[in-house]
């Protein structure tokens, strides 16, 4: 199985493959405002138990994101107890990739 979290390294990578993971954003609606990747989903932390099972495919690869990474971690866990395998949480969030990768995302 793979380890429940991702670098945002490892992340920024797999994300130029033809067959990028699905990047799965967990944060409230005004985080996502404030700060957000490129082509990521947003469905916040609370509403993943409604949505998850209609929205997201139990088969392929997601990446979960967050602030700082518990909360991304949170859901990757349950995703996993779901049957979604293949959940992956980044860790330390978008803080980490704004820090590390791309330092036009703001950070908050």
């Amino acid at each position: 199985m793979l380890e429940p979290e991702i670098t945002a390294e490892a992340y920024s990578k797999l994300s130029q493959q033809p067959n990028a993971p699905l990047l799965l954003d967990v944060r409230e609606p005004w985080e996502y405002q404030t700060a957000h990747l490129p082509n990521s989903t947003l469905i916040p932390m609370g509403e993943i138990p409604s949505r998850a099972h209609t929205e997201l495919d139990p088969d392929a690869p997601i990446i979960v994101l967050c602030h700082h990474g518990a909360r991304s971690l949170s859901v990757t866990m349950w995703l996993r107890n779901q049957g979604f395998e293949h959940a992956q949480s980044l860790a330390g969030g978008i803080d980490a990739w704004s820090r590390t990768i791309d330092p036009t995302i703001p950070r908050y």
